[in-house]
């Protein structure tokens, strides 16, 4: 027993004490492409629309953009009615409205140091001139746009929104934007003896491109 006791202070003599291992240094942040470009597909209050955007890194968590879109815009006083055959007209409705707004912009990247690189949210604004474009409602579709008439306005959006993954090739990206257009003349006549000059749109915007 005496031999067992002696062995044993012995042994723990020489084991040598563990220092508690060091946290794991957090990982490093992806670097993606300076530049990208793609299309923007809309849905909001007036339908659907389509967009193109070009987009390129001014400085760390800061980009410069400038994007075009074309949608249609209708007065919130419309009713769409559905005839017996599955026609859908409005009563009263004069002209049909595009916009086309051309938006200089920034988008600023937000929580880059405490939130992961394939999920990267971002604030954006952009400003600019949009051409506003009526055809007469009575027309078919295609045919009215013989008859378009264009206006020159202005106006802008603010937007909040995020790009997904990490891949350096592919971007994919939602943003909600809210854009305001105002028009310095009479106006556009949606609806009969009813002018606007001011259209106000909120729209989900899914973006898909590349980066380069």
């Amino acid at each position: 027993m005496k031999r067992i006791v002696i062995l044993l202070i012995l042994l723990t003599g020489t084991i040598i004490p563990q220092k508690i291992g060091k946290l794991a240094p957090p990982p490093e942040r992806e670097i993606f492409p300076n530049n990208s470009w793609g299309m923007d597909i809309m849905f909001g209050e007036g339908g659907f629309g389509l967009g193109t955007f070009l987009r390129r890194e001014v400085a760390e968590d800061l980009t410069g953009f400038i994007d075009i879109s074309f949608s249609e815009s209708k007065d919130e006083r419309e009713v769409e009615y559905i005839d017996y055959w599955g026609n859908s007209f409005t009563f009263n409705k004069k002209n049909r409205v595009f916009l086309l707004p051309l938006n200089l912009g920034l988008q600023f990247r937000l929580f880059s140091e405490s939130i992961t690189d394939n999920l990267r949210p971002y604030v954006n604004f952009g400003v600019g001139p949009t051409l506003v474009v009526s055809t007469p409602y009575e027309k078919e579709f295609f045919s009215s746009f013989g008859k378009a008439r264009g206006y020159l306005s202005a106006g802008g959006y603010v937007g909040f929104g995020a790009n997904f993954g990490i891949s350096k090739r592919n971007l994919i990206g939602i943003n909600a934007r809210y854009y305001y257009i105002h028009m310095f003349n009479e106006g556009v006549e949606n609806i009969n003896n009813r002018f606007r000059k001011d259209f106000g749109h909120f729209y989900i915007t899914l973006n898909v491109g590349i980066m380069y």
